[in-house]
């Protein structure tokens, strides 16, 4: 039983296991849909829901998904005849996630911590200055240099590159 996938499964539900108790976690970001709110290697602190806690659009919130969670932020909440709905976007995605019902919402980020910044409390007037399309183009920047950093590097340093892999 030593199957790579195994491991990322029980962390994943111990993660939502301590979170279903009550009990706040935090976990390390990974990608950039959340670009420049929460960046690659950020902390991101998720704190539980209980009864009290009401959700406006602004929070950023952790849902589940077979894979793990989903950290993004909540922009917009429909209600129909069967259920309420949560809609959220990463800020730098392109389109809106489908659809979460609250038993899919595992809890509100209410802190973060970038590399090499201050931690951060998040703020719900996030959402007034989000511009999806610049958060995009800099993510794609980044992603562009690093992948050039990567080609140069190859180019100048051919032995280096070689001992790294």
């Amino acid at each position: 039983m030593n199957n790579k996938n195994t491991v990322p499964s029980v962390v994943k539900d111990i993660g939502f296991t301590l979170l279903a108790e009550g009990k706040t976690i935090k976990v390390k970001a990974d990608g950039y849909s959340m670009y420049p709110a929460i960046k690659p290697g950020s902390i991101i602190y998720i704190e539980p829901l209980d009864e009290s806690t009401s959700l406006t659009p602004g929070d950023i919130i952790a849902w589940k998904r077979e894979s793990g969670l989903v950290v993004h932020r909540l922009i917009r909440i429909a209600s129909d005849e069967r259920a309420t709905l949560y809609i959220t976007r990463g800020d730098s995605v392109v389109n809106e996630d489908q659809p979460v019902t609250s038993d899919q919402i595992a809890g509100r980020v209410f802190r973060i911590e970038n590399p090499g910044l201050k931690p951060v409390i998040v703020s719900i007037n996030q959402l007034k200055v989000i511009n999806y399309r610049i958060n995009r183009l800099r993510v794609w920047l980044i992603l562009e240099l690093k992948r050039i950093r990567r080609l140069l590097n190859n180019v100048f340093n051919p032995n280096l590159s070689k001992s790294i892999k």
